[in-house]
C-alpha cells in the first residue's frame, strides 16, 4: 500500500543483513553488467559493425527488461524474492559465456534480450531489498550508498576491459564468475512475506505509473542517458580519436562521479523536496554534457566526465529514494518493476536514437541527444511543481 510522503515507512525486520547482502550481490552484478556492454559494442565495432546497428544490438537489453519486468511481482509472490533472484543470476552467467561461445551479431540479437530479462530481475529485487531496507530518515543516504557501490562496480568493469582487452575469454569468464559470486550473498537475504494479490502483476505496473508519474519520467530520462552513454559512448570516443583503451576509461570517469558524489546528493535528498533536486541534477547534467565536443581532446574532459555522471546518475539515486519514502510491501516491488520498465523504455530509445545520433553526427549527435532529454525532464518537473502549488 502506499503511505504519505511524510510519513515513516515500516521498517522489515533483518534489515542491516538485507542491506549488506543486497549491495554485496549488486556489486558483483553491477562488475560483470559493467563489462559486457562496453566489450560488446567494441568488439562490434572491431568488426566494422555500423554504429546504429551496434546500437539496435544494445537495444535488445531494454527489449528484455520490458519483457519480463511485469512478470517479477508475480513470481516473487509464489517462488520467493530470493529464489527468483537466485535463479536469475545462475541464468546470467551463463549467457555471458554465451556471447563468446555463439560468436555472431545474429545470436548476440537473442542473448542480449535473455540477459536483459535477467539482469531486470537482479535490479529490480536488489533494489527492493535496498529501498525496503532502509529507514525513512537515513533513505537517501542509504540508497545512495548502494548508487556508489553499483558505480564502483560498473567503473570497474570498463576499466578492466581497458586493461585486458576485448580479445579472447578472459572477460567473458571474469564476467560469468563474477556473477556465480554475488549468488552467495543473496542466499543471506532474509525474504520479507509478501501479501498475495488478486490483480496481476502488469496490472500492478500500469496502475503504479500515475501515483508517481515524475519519478517514473525522471527514470525513463535517466535510463536514456545511462544506455545510450555505457553502450556508446566508447564508440563515440573512438569515433572522434580516441583509442579504444582511452575510450573505455572515459566510460570508468563518468561512471566515478557516482562513486564519490552520490553520498551528498543522497545527503541533500533527504533534505529538499525531490522535485527541486531533480531539476538542478538535470540542469547540471545538460550543462556539462553540452560542453563535450568541445573537451574530447582535453584535460578538462576527465573531470566533466565525472561531474555529469555524478548527477546525471544522481536523477535514479533521488527518483529511488522517493520511491521508499512513498511506497510499501508489494507496492514497493511494483514500483521498482515500474521503474525498470520505464528504464527498458528508455533505455531501448536511447541505445537505438544514441546509435543514429552518432550516425548523424560524429561530434555533436549524442551530446545532444542528452542535453535534449534532460532539458525536457527538467520542463516537465517545473510543469508538475507549478501545478502541485496551485492545487494548494
Amino acid at each position: 500500500m502506499s503511505s504519505p510522503e511524510n510519513s515513516e515507512p515500516h521498517v522489515p525486520a533483518g534489515n542491516t543483513r538485507n542491506l549488506i547482502a543486497a549491495c554485496s550481490a549488486i556489486a558483483v552484478f553491477g562488475l560483470a553488467f559493467g563489462m559486457t556492454a562496453p566489450l560488446l559494442s567494441l568488439l562490434l565495432q572491431q568488426q566494422d559493425v555500423a554504429s546504429n546497428l551496434i546500437g539496435l544490438n544494445s537495444a535488445m537489453m531494454p527489449i528484455g527488461i520490458l519483457l519480463f519486468s511485469p512478470m517479477i511481482p508475480a513470481l516473487s509472490e509464489r517462488y520467493s524474492p530470493k529464489r527468483v533472484a537466485i535463479v536469475a543470476a545462475l541464468v546470467t552467467a551463463v549467457l555471458i559465456l554465451g556471447y563468446k561461445t555463439f560468436d555472431n551479431i545474429a545470436a548476440w540479437f537473442v542473448l542480449r534480450t535473455l540477459h536483459g530479462m535477467a539482469i531486470a530481475t537482479l535490479f529490480i529485487l536488489s533494489e527492493t531489498w535496498i529501498v525496503g531496507s532502509a529507514s525513512g530518515a537515513n533513505r537517501g543516504k542509504v540508497v545512495a550508498v548502494y548508487a556508489s557501490i553499483l558505480s564502483a562496480s560498473f567503473a570497474t568493469g570498463p576499466a578492466l576491459i581497458g586493461l585486458i582487452g576485448i580479445d579472447g575469454w578472459a572477460p567473458f569468464i571474469i564476467g560469468a564468475t563474477a556473477i556465480v559470486i554475488g549468488v552467495i550473498p543473496i542466499t543471506l537475504i532474509r525474504d520479507v512475506e509478501l501479501e498475495k494479490s488478486e490483480e496481476s502483476s502488469t496490472s500492478g505496473i500500469l496502475s503504479f505509473a500515475p501515483q508517481a508519474p515524475m519519478l517514473v519520467a525522471a527514470v525513463g530520462c535517466f535510463a536514456i542517458f545511462d544506455a545510450a552513454t555505457l553502450s556508446l559512448l566508447p564508440v563515440y570516443g573512438v569515433e572522434n580519436g580516441l583509442t579504444a583503451s582511452t575510450a573505455a576509461f572515459a566510460l570508468t570517469a563518468l561512471i566515478i562521479g557516482n562513486i564519490f558524489l552520490q553520498y551528498p546528493i543522497g545527503w541533500l535528498a533527504d533534505q529538499i523536496p525531490a522535485r527541486t533536486l531533480l531539476i538542478w541534477l538535470a540542469g547540471i547534467t545538460a550543462m556539462v554534457t553540452a560542453a563535450l565536443p568541445w573537451l574530447l581532446h582535453s584535460i578538462l574532459l576527465w573531470p566533466a566526465l565525472v561531474l555529469a555522471g555524478s548527477t546525471g546518475y544522481g536523477v535514479y539515486t533521488v527518483s529511488l529514494k522517493s520511491l521508499g519514502d512513498r511506497f510499501t510491501g508489494r507496492e514497493l516491488i511494483n514500483g521498482s518493476a515500474t521503474f525498470s520498465v520505464m528504464w527498458g523504455i528508455g533505455a531501448l530509445f536511447g541505445s537505438i536514437s544514441g546509435g543514429w545520433s552518432i550516425e548523424i553526427s560524429v561530434t555533436y549527435g549524442l551530446p545532444l541527444l542528452l542535453v535534449i532529454v534532460y532539458l525536457l525532464l527538467i520542463v516537465g518537473l517545473y510543469i508538475r511543481r507549478n501545478a502541485s502549488d496551485n492545487n494548494q
